[in-house]
């Protein structure tokens, strides 16, 4: 039986209530079996993330290499940004339908789907003999996007232990660089083949890390809360006794998180008889949680990060540096740069706080890029090499600035301030905003690029100023409350579900202890 907490223990992370009943027996977490199985399935589904940022850094990749272009013809503007975007498409979509699924039939069953589409992608991107047959590849690429980025990131924070979900869910979009990373030194090993294996190699290889990561895809437990709403409370608990409470049956925190799940699930669905897309935008708290999605989702893609993710190599070339060992060099350790930036990050984020990191990130990218674009601007007027080596280091800390907060809060921010009734099509609205901006984005940084050069950076650093009065006056605090009272935040304290109080529950009849009675 476990005794009562110390409140301040973790109230950083989940609030009083929760933490006055977490388990205080002293044995870390990395010495409890059922905590690291339960970590591995997490840290497992952050990697398929890895899809998508192994594609962004691939596709650079390749446009450093003469042989690719002469493959697909040499393409240019319009319809080199249509090659890069129909992936970004292909899962906006998608996201509609994933968004129905995972309240219809679960978070779980949706990942196998994206395996299906991921082997047709990416034999049809690696083995085509046309360029038609490579974009219809890249178009099936970006469904595993929508399968996996909407039901991951959902996965993770329903089934994470409550001390572990805000640092976890954050780690999600950590993945991207795993997959960027190695698209990016697997394009630089193959840089001198001199001929057509020089990107069909990498293109083959998206298949790598979601293989590696198929085990755990099969053997991951459903989301509880999911369950829950399904009526299949026996299964919920099961789950919740077996990884949160190493199968303790008397667990008060298995308790205090069934009843509270139960109370927020049934209080949503007393609200909203059915739920629907409208939903979204039906109350003042639903639509500042749309205006955060939305925003978010947009912001992450049009700060500046669109260009050096998609055109580094043009980037590059804008500052003089245009053989393609250096290219793909810079761009290989960047992307370990940037996993060991976003790493970090993620593991403070109820260290320090939603809103300083965003703060932090978008000041410190709105100084970086200045500088780009100064730097820039100077080696466009005098041609010297070294001010365009300068560049470089600013790339990096601009991409420093940015992974402090736009690479894990995007999708933990998100995923946790919706209530579960809406929390699926809430992710679907942020990976909509973010797919549309890909879209956008990457269709037009080539034509910009390529018409007006450095110039174009000047665009973002206004969108970075306005990305900061946005964060200061919309984006709240969520840090310290469990994933059920963080709608208190935005409904105010008539919605508040607290489990703290465990006596018998009509509804559920759950018989509970309060904290003292095991105190």
């Amino acid at each position: 039986m476990f005794a009562r907490a110390k409140p301040t223990d973790n109230n950083s992370a989940v609030g009083k209530d929760l933490a006055q009943v977490l388990p205080q027996d002293g044995i870390p977490w990395y010495k409890k079996k059922h905590l690291l199985v339960l970590n591995f399935y997490a840290v497992s589904m952050t990697l398929f993330s890895a899809a998508n940022g192994y594609d962004g850094s691939m596709m650079n990749g390749l446009m450093a290499l003469p042989e690719w272009f002469a493959f697909m013809g040499d393409p240019s503007g319009s319809w080199l940004g249509f090659i890069n975007a129909v992936q970004a498409l292909s899962a906006a979509i998608a996201l509609p339908a994933v968004a129905y699924f995972a309240n219809r039939w679960g978070r779980k069953k949706g990942l196998l789907i994206g395996y299906v589409f991921l082997l047709l992608g990416a034999l049809l991107q690696a083995l085509g003999h046309n360029k038609a047959t490579f974009v219809l590849g890249r178009f099936f690429i970006g469904q595993p996007s929508a399968w996996w980025g909407s039901l991951a990131p959902l996965l993770i924070t329903e089934l994470a232990f409550p001390t572990h979900r805000a640092v976890l869910t954050a780690l999600y979009n950590c993945g991207w660089y795993v997959g960027s990373t190695v698209a990016a030194w697997a394009t630089y090993g193959t840089r001198n083949y001199g001929n057509d294996w020089t990107w069909r190699i990498p293109s083959l290889l998206q298949l790598a890390v979601p293989i590696l990561i198929l085990p755990a895809a099969i053997l991951v437990p459903e989301s509880p809360r999911f369950l829950v709403s399904t009526g299949q409370l026996d299964k919920a608990r099961a789950i919740l006794t077996k990884f949160h409470a190493g199968s303790d049956e008397h667990s008060l925190l298995v308790e205090f998180e069934m009843t509270e799940i139960q109370r927020a699930i049934e209080a949503d669905k007393m609200a909203m008889s059915s739920t629907s897309w409208a939903d979204l935008f039906s109350t003042k708290g639903n639509r500042h949680r749309a205006f955060i999605s939305i925003t978010l989702g947009i912001f992450a893609q049009w700060n500046g990060v669109g260009v050096v993710s998609y055109y580094l190599a043009m980037v590059l070339k804008t500052v003089g540096i245009t053989s393609v060992t250096q290219q793909t060099l810079i761009s290989g350790c960047l992307q370990v740069w940037n996993l060991f930036c976003a790493v970090g990050s993620a593991m403070s984020v109820d260290l320090v706080g939603r809103r300083p990191l965003f703060l932090i990130s978008s000041i410190g990218m709105l100084i970086s890029f200045i500088l780009i674009t100064g730097l820039s601007g100077s080696f466009a007027n005098t041609g010297s090499h070294a001010i365009g080596i300068a560049v470089v280091p600013f790339l990096y800390l601009y991409y420093g600035f940015y992974d402090i907060a736009f690479t894990p809060l995007l999708i933990s921010y998100t995923a946790e301030i919706w209530p579960y009734e809406l929390r699926a099509r809430g992710m679907a609205l942020l990976q909509v905003s973010t797919s549309l901006a890909v879209f956008f984005n990457i269709f037009v940084n080539p034509i910009a690029l390529a018409a007006i050069g450095w110039k174009y950076y000047i665009v973002f650093v206004v969108i970075l100023l306005f990305i900061i009065c946005t964060i200061w006056f919309f984006y709240p605090e969520t840090r310290g409350h469990s994933l059920e009272e963080m709608a208190v935040i935005f409904d105010g304290e008539k919605a508040a579900v607290t489990g703290l109080d465990l006596g018998h529950d009509a509804k559920s009849g759950v018989r509970g202890e309060t904290a003292e009675e095991v105190a």
